[in-house]
């Protein structure tokens, strides 16, 4: 019995990052602002993450498929809500 599975790094990372993310949006939501978040840095990060996307479904990668759609998700709601909520605070 292989204790250390390869396949089992893939899927600890993937929760791991893809979580990071949640605490943005909860924070984003509850407080209807999201000036101190770089549109750039979302803008850039979204197409990396459809990049990852892309190569996940290539290469065939359980883990890397679905932590960076689900990634993506949550990136595209921070994205729509700091456009959203510039819009509404002008």
């Amino acid at each position: 019995m292989n204790f250390l599975n390869i396949e089992f790094f893939g899927y600890f990372a993937a929760i791991l990052t893809t979580a990071a993310f949640l605490p943005q949006l909860i924070k984003t939501l509850k407080t209807k602002q999201a000036q101190d978040v770089s549109l750039t840095t979302l803008i850039m990060f979204i197409c990396g993450v459809g990049s990852w996307i892309i190569y996940g479904y290539k290469i065939s990668s359980s883990p890397i498929l679905i932590a960076n759609i689900i990634t993506f998700i949550l990136n595209l709601f921070i994205l729509i809500s700091k456009l959203y909520y510039s819009k509404n605070n002008d």
